[in-house]
């Protein structure tokens, strides 16, 4: 019997932007970091160390192909299609990291009863994106800028994309 080949999932993107966060964390508080079971946060570590985009052991971040594929990857695999105006938590433009820089009469919003906002709605990568807004203030700023990349107009995406590989570069990840 044949194996499937591994192909990243949309939550794997929030386990690869946590180990920027927390690198060499334990799988217990990856779980509890990103709002995963244990099991899935293992299985996503697996896929992200198949693409290469983690090292085999998990941790460290290879920063270049993870900038590249987050830039270039990620609007195609997993492409963000806004809905209907929906009450929910800021991402993309509207989030806390380029809220300031792009002025936009247009709000998105992760829909969601806990949010306080009224926007276009879009679904996020990983199903408790939400709640990461208050569990996890950093991993929901990263999250946001990837939206950016996923929906953005030009200059969205051009900011978004200045902000990651500067994080990825402030953090040093590139160590595999």
């Amino acid at each position: 019997m044949k194996s499937q080949p591994l192909a990243l999932r949309p939550h794997d993107i929030c386990v690869l932007l946590q180990y920027t966060l927390t690198p060499e964390v334990p799988f217990r508080e990856l779980s509890k970091l990103v709002g995963l079971s244990l099991g899935e946060a293992h299985n996503a570590t697996k896929r992200l160390e198949a693409s290469r985009l983690v090292p085999p052991g998990g941790g460290t971040v290879n920063a270049s192909g993870s900038v590249e594929f987050l830039v270039s990857g990620v609007p195609y695999a997993f492409p963000g299609i806004l809905g209907p105006e929906a009450r929910g938590v800021p991402t993309a433009h509207s989030g806390p990291v380029l809220r300031d820089d792009i002025r936009s009469g247009e709000m998105v919003v992760w829909p969601s009863v806990k949010g306080d906002v009224r926007g276009l709605s879009l679904i996020p990568l990983c199903q408790n994106a939400p709640e990461t807004a208050e569990k996890n203030p950093s991993l929901y700023g990263l999250l946001t800028v990837v939206d950016a990349i996923r929906i953005g107009r030009a200059r969205e995406r051009e900011l978004a994309q200045a902000f990651l590989r500067e994080h990825f570069l402030r953090e040093g990840r590139d160590r595999s």
